[in-house]
């Protein structure tokens, strides 16, 4: 009895997974159709849509611009630096410079957060020139070849007052005390030993790669108005010593620095503290807060187009300009 009872049982059960395995062996011999894919949404969800006081947090900084914004950056750096040698070798003025500055920390700075920046495409140029599945966009090419350019032809005239980094510290120089020479010129290494650092890890296999120009900008977060505490804090320390030390980022750690102290050597034309005759009187190398003048002459590779001897010279610059006026008065 116990039997048939077991037997009816199995018997049920038997008959539904019968059935199942009939229709699986008729499914796999069926051929596979192709079920055409529909996207659900055409956008992402909107912060309304979402809802909760949701935002978007920000995925690149600055925002990405037009093609016609990127190329007039490169046309107002241009004009800058021609506006910049113009000043210095022709005009002669340390007043229209620091003019020329403040407009530089405004714009290249504040308003482009720092994005125009020579500096930083060190590391793409380079990665693009090893690595041939890495392609970046002509604007970052010119940015990179322009100072260099204009520097060969015409010495420094992106440091004097065209770089927001540089232009942020000049402003900030109160102060300025000689750095005894053979410290000014070790010191001046570090930049070379940078430049290295940044090479290495730029050109690294592409999931080991680092930009460390870029991580440990110290002004940028000033440019950008956020940033690690850390990094605001290490700006603030290149800030307070710069009130002192004249431009110490620019004349010990800056990489792009080094490159153009290279091309500034091929230059046929740069800073002449007097064109026609030099009075030696030496006010020009007090004058002088970077170290650039030596023998009364200045030394174009360190020249930072600054126009402060110019302020000074007695023979020709703003100083004879006013004595010459004081001389006219009746």
């Amino acid at each position: 009895m116990m039997w048939g009872r077991l037997a009816a049982c199995c018997g049920l059960v038997g008959r539904p997974l019968t059935a199942i395995l009939a229709v699986l062996v008729l499914s796999t011999s069926l051929p596979a159709q192709t079920i055409p894919y529909q996207r659900p949404v055409d956008t992402a969800p909107q912060e309304k849509t979402i809802g909760g006081g949701y935002q978007t947090p920000p995925v690149q900084k600055p925002l990405p611009r037009s093609s016609w914004l990127q190329l007039l950056d490169v046309a107002v750096l241009a004009a800058a630096m021609g506006i910049s040698s113009w000043l210095v070798l022709k005009r002669r003025s340390r007043k229209a410079l620091v003019a020329l500055a403040i407009g530089s920390v405004a714009y290249f700075g504040f308003y482009r957060e720092g994005c125009i920046c020579p500096i930083g495409s060190i590391q793409n140029v380079a990665v693009a020139l090893t690595d041939p599945r890495y392609s970046i966009p002509m604007v970052v090419t010119a940015t990179f070849f322009l100072p260099l350019v204009m520097a060969i032809f015409f010495g420094r005239a992106f440091c004097g007052g065209v770089c927001a980094l540089g232009a942020m510290q000049e402003l900030v120089l109160l102060k300025p005390v000689q750095v005894p020479r053979r410290l000014d010129r070790a010191l001046g290494l570090l930049k070379y030993a940078y430049l290295g650092l940044v090479l290495f890890f730029a050109l690294k296999p592409a999931a080991a790669r680092d930009f460390v120009i870029c991580r440990f900008d110290p002004f940028v977060g000033f440019f950008r108005r956020t940033g690690a505490p850390h990094m605001l804090l290490i700006g603030g320390a290149f800030l307070l010593a710069g009130m002192f030390i004249g431009r110490p980022y620019c004349r010990y750690l800056c990489p792009y620095g080094g490159l153009l102290a290279w091309c500034t050597r091929l230059a046929r034309r740069g800073v002449t503290i007097t064109p026609d005759k030099e009075l030696d009187c030496g006010l020009c190398a007090d004058a002088c807060p970077y170290g650039a003048i030596e023998n009364m002459r200045a030394v174009r590779r360190n020249c930072l187009y600054c126009a402060r001897c110019y302020a000074a010279c007695p023979r020709d610059g703003e100083l004879a300009r006013a004595k010459a006026q004081l001389v006219q008065l009746p």
